[in-house]
């Protein structure tokens, strides 16, 4: 089954797409943190870095787009079109609540009728394929019924589904049940999202909805690099392929960022990273704590070896 890589702000970059991409596979699609165009109609230069397609060659890359306005929506599907792209992703699903409070993410699931309006323009001009994440609904999952009426009557790429809403953001169990229920309902291309952090986790959810058409993994493919190519029959994770990968990775961003933003983006990873590492408290305790490069440096180490990755190593919160 394919998987894709959930875009996640302010790790999974464009460095870290690179680097990931040549160290491990698995992934098919690499979904890039969202761009959130206003009426100034153009992209600010941290988002041009983002999706540039020099900076995402050899891999399949889709941009993500935030807004409420179809106009804004239209123009950034040109200025990717005229890339060179052939798909992007509408954002529903953001529960942030200062993206939601300005009506975007999943702040837009609250009003159907406004919702409706927007897809009529995006899907009667968008120059290429628009797929969209979203949630169940934006208080309840008995949103999810007339939600997934409306998107059906659109040609919806791929429907992304996290299977929360906006209320739980990342916490409580995901309504599977509910995502079980949608295949009768509607036609689209589903695409599964939430808490899928192990192989088997993976296999469970395809068993038990085989028409899902890809996963979408996050938070378990930061923690276990590794996870969608062992999940497609390849090697494992191996402690000499993460230390590989994690080197390559604080390479990449010391050649690019100044100290406190590599300091930054490599102690997000490596809590997730931790988690499949045995006794890791200690370790991300340490990781947290470290405020300068080489403290990391030295805390990575002592990860590294010192503690032995688990059998199953997978994220936990």
């Amino acid at each position: 089954m394919p998987v894709y890589f959930a875009p996640m702000e302010g790790i999974t970059d464009s460095l870290y797409r690179r680097v990931h991409s040549a160290c491990f596979g698995g992934v098919s699609k690499y979904f890039i943190p969202f761009i959130s165009p206003t009426q100034n109609l153009r992209l600010t230069p941290r988002e041009l870095v983002a999706v540039l397609p020099a900076h995402n060659a050899g891999f399949f890359a889709v941009p993500q787009v935030l807004t409420r306005h179809a106009a804004h929506f239209l123009w950034a599907a040109q200025a990717l079109h005229d890339m060179g792209y052939g798909e992007i992703n509408l954002n529903l699903g953001c529960p942030s609540g200062t993206v939601t409070a300005k009506g975007k993410g999943a702040g837009m699931l609250a009003d159907l009728s406004a919702l409706e309006r927007f897809l009529d323009e995006v899907y009667s001009r968008a120059p290429l394929r628009v797929s969209i994440k979203t949630r169940l609904g934006y208080e309840s999952p008995g949103e999810w019924d007339a939600l997934l009426a409306l998107f059906s009557r659109f040609p919806v790429s791929e429907l992304i589904v996290h299977a929360r809403t906006r209320s739980q953001f990342y916490t409580g169990t995901p309504h599977r049940d509910v995502f079980a229920a949608s295949f009768s309902r509607t036609s689209l291309s589903l695409v599964y999202n939430g808490d899928l952090f192990t192989v088997q986790d993976c296999r469970d959810l395809h068993s038990r909805c085989p028409g899902t058409h890809a996963l979408m993994i996050g938070r378990g493919l930061i923690a276990n690099p590794a996870l969608a190519q062992a999940l497609a029959g390849g090697q494992p994770l191996t402690l000499a392929a993460l230390r590989s990968f994690h080197d390559q990775l604080l390479s990449a961003y010391r050649a690019a960022y100044p100290a406190n933003v590599v300091l930054g983006r490599m102690r997000e990873v490596m809590k997730h990273i931790a988690c499949c590492f045995d006794s890791p408290e200690k370790p991300r305790k340490a990781i947290r704590k470290a405020a300068t490069l080489r403290a990391y440096e030295e805390t990575a180490a002592r990860l590294f070896d010192g503690h032995a990755l688990l059998e199953n190593p997978h994220f936990t919160a």
